[in-house]
Parts: structure tokens; sequence; C-alpha cells
């Protein structure tokens, strides 16, 4: 299961409900001066991320990728 946040102030009572939860993946920095063409890109197709989940269910983000290339990957630290 993945671990996400939710703000204050939902109301979940009715049938229609929805929520927007905060998974703490929806940002990915990339190295200066290699963002904008990647960023240009997203616009136009959709590109996915492989992200490592911890045992409590906290997510973080490893590696942006495009079909089967890899675009940026996190280093080891």
């Amino acid at each position: 299961d993945i671990l996400g946040h939710v703000a204050e102030g939902w109301d979940l009572r009715g049938e229609e409900a929805t929520i927007a939860p905060d998974y703490g993946i929806e940002r990915f920095y990339l190295p200066e001066g290699e963002g904008m063409a990647i960023q240009n890109d997203m616009r136009v197709r959709p590109f996915g991320i492989r992200l490592a989940l911890a045992g409590d269910g906290t997510a973080q983000i490893k590696a942006l990728v495009d079909g089967d290339k890899t675009l940026f990957e996190e280093p080891l630290y």
C-alpha cells in the first residue's frame, strides 16, 4: 500500500465525494539545464516514473522514464 495525505476540510459523506491525496511524489527535480526539454515533451506525451516504496508506504521517485528509455535515475546515496 502507498501512503498518502489528504488536506483537512474534505467532506466524504456524499456518494459523489472525491479527494485529492498527496503522495509526496508530485515533483521530480532534474539537474540544471536538463529539465526544460523534458518539461516541453511532457506536454505532448505521457512519461512514467519508477518509484521505491518503503515498508511504511512512503514513496520516493527513483527514475523518470519515456517509454522503455530511462531519462534520469536518482543516484544511490
